[in-house]
């Protein structure tokens, strides 16, 4: 019983703080063991907030990568697509969640056409990026200083 309690409780802190997740997404990003990780701290989340659902659908389409079944790894991708993408609809004006869907977009294999929202993501984030928070902000810098699509232009826009 004390095990479910601190699991639940290191899980909900884990939700409640956007810096962890944001450094657990990073790092789900590098490896497999961590993705899954990622996966089960995020699968069950189903509550109202956006930007926890889509990096949900991001948790989603990573795991989607490291399965061997073709089946399963389509479907865990178009549910993570289909999640981001709800997000995007709900919070248009979200810039995590537009980063969310651009770093997928970004390392998806082009073979899967899910790519269409680069350009419009890229400058949404950009023209937003002073009102942001300055976690986010710094956490946008980081993602695009290491990002192929941003041009050196763009990255200067944010230093």
């Amino acid at each position: 019983m004390k095990s479910l309690v601190l699991i639940l409780f290191t899980v909900f802190s884990f939700i409640q703080n956007p810096t962890d997740v944001r450094e657990q997404y990073y790092a789900a990003s590098k490896s497999k063991q961590n993705a899954d990780k990622f996966y089960n701290l995020l699968v069950k989340y189903n509550k109202e907030n956006k930007t926890l659902l889509a990096y949900k659908g991001a948790a989603l389409a990573l795991k989607s990568k490291y399965t061997s079944d073709k089946k399963e790894k389509k479907e865990l991708f178009i549910e993570g697509v289909t999640t981001i993408e709800n997000s995007v609809k709900q919070e248009p004006s979200n810039a995590e969640i537009r980063l969310i869907r651009l770093s997928v977009q970004e390392n998806t294999p082009k073979f899967l056409k899910y790519k269409a929202n680069i350009e419009e993501d890229k400058k949404m984030i950009l023209n937003s990026f002073e009102k942001q928070s300055k976690d986010l902000k710094e956490y946008i810098k980081i993602y695009v200083n290491q990002s192929k699509i941003f041009t050196e232009a763009e990255k200067q826009k944010i230093k």
